[in-house]
């Protein structure tokens, strides 16, 4: 068995100063880097004051408390241990799980954060696998699986059956982002972009007025051979958040396993999309929402995009020759920059 990551990337442009039409300020231009959830984040933000650094990694910091499956101590793997019955949410594990039962009714069970037992059987979890299941092991872990076996009380969250765990990756990184942005508009700084893990929120311009820009990454065939190319697009705000499914996979042979999980039928979501990018009002609506795109066809993630207020998505994805291909939503359109820059690097 073997394991391959790729990670698909996302950046911003208009920030690094590189190809602005006029020098930046330095004096008013702050960057803040650093490490958190498994990944980096990065902020740059334009404002005459300073944000400590301290400040960003300490709601950072209280988010992996709640919600990371890879702290043992955290909140979320309290509550997956078997002896658990119930747990009290904190503010933020309670906001995610009531954001994840609306997201669960909007896609008729496809995004479930109860997929955690199976997201774990076929080797994506905290804890490494020996091989791979078999349908034996995934029938049994189904049983386990469901939001219908999840009751939220108040800020209690409780669940019926022991065996019962959740999984909040599907969300929790766009609600980081979202509360990092959040917290810097609460200071006043209104000109930023903050992205952790490749899901960004973007606020007003840059210091010369010029408009923040956001590099994609996507594969296209060239020669038989796949290439990355990139583009730029240029938001008026919100989120720009991105699912792959060659971000993380799982080869067993010539059969590829992909980290989207049905929670209907243990197996990976049968689907020829390559990749989402979504644009929407907030990074933990488009991190939900990108999840659930995955586990459709393209003309029906770009007619269930159309049906939801301000998100605009980009797909790519395979036909049945193997050629990469493109849709998205009118809006999308819109984003890309007439006047991309040529051989953009970092």
């Amino acid at each position: 068995m073997k394991r391959s990551w790729t990670v698909l990337v996302i950046f911003f442009i208009g920030c690094l100063g590189a190809y602005a039409g006029q020098p930046n300020k330095i004096s008013d231009r702050h960057v803040i880097d650093g490490r958190a959830q498994g990944t980096t984040y990065h902020i740059v933000y334009y404002a005459e004051k300073t944000i400590p650094k301290s400040a960003i990694d300490s709601m950072l910091n209280d988010i992996d408390n709640s919600m990371s499956v890879y702290n043992k101590n955290s909140l979320i793997s309290k509550f997956n241990l078997p002896e658990t019955t119930s747990i009290e949410m904190d503010h933020h594990m309670q906001k995610v799980v009531n954001k994840s039962f609306a997201y669960y009714k909007l896609s008729k069970g496809q995004f479930d954060i109860t997929v955690a037992p199976l997201v774990q059987l076929w080797g994506f979890g905290p804890a490494r696998i020996s091989a791979l299941p078999d349908e034996e092991q995934i029938r049994e872990t189904l049983k386990n699986v469901g939001m219908n076996q999840l009751k939220v009380r108040g800020k209690l969250l409780l669940k019926k059956n022991p065996k019962v765990s959740i999984d909040l990756n599907g969300i929790a990184q766009g609600y980081s982002v979202d509360v990092l942005a959040d917290y810097l508009l609460q200071q006043g700084i209104q000109n930023f972009i903050v992205e952790l893990g490749g899901e960004l929120r973007i606020n007003g311009k840059k210091s010369d007025g010029e408009r923040l820009k956001v590099g994609i990454e996507r594969p296209v065939k060239t020669n038989g051979n796949t290439e990355l190319k990139q583009d730029v697009i240029v938001p008026p705000g919100g989120a720009i958040t991105t699912a792959g499914n060659f971000e993380k996979f799982l080869m067993d042979k010539n059969r590829k396993i992909t980290h989207h999980i049905n929670p209907k039928t243990g197996y990976s979501f049968e689907t020829n999309i390559v990749s989402v990018t979504v644009h929407a009002p907030t990074a933990m609506e488009g991190d939900a929402l990108d999840n659930i795109f995955m586990a459709m066809s393209p003309d029906e993630a770009i007619v269930f995009a159309n049906k939801i207020k301000n998100i605009d998505i980009y797909i790519i994805y395979n036909n049945q020759q193997g050629d990469i291909l493109e849709k998205h939503t009118k809006g999308f359109e819109n984003l890309f920059d007439i006047n991309p820059i040529p051989n953009l690097s970092l």
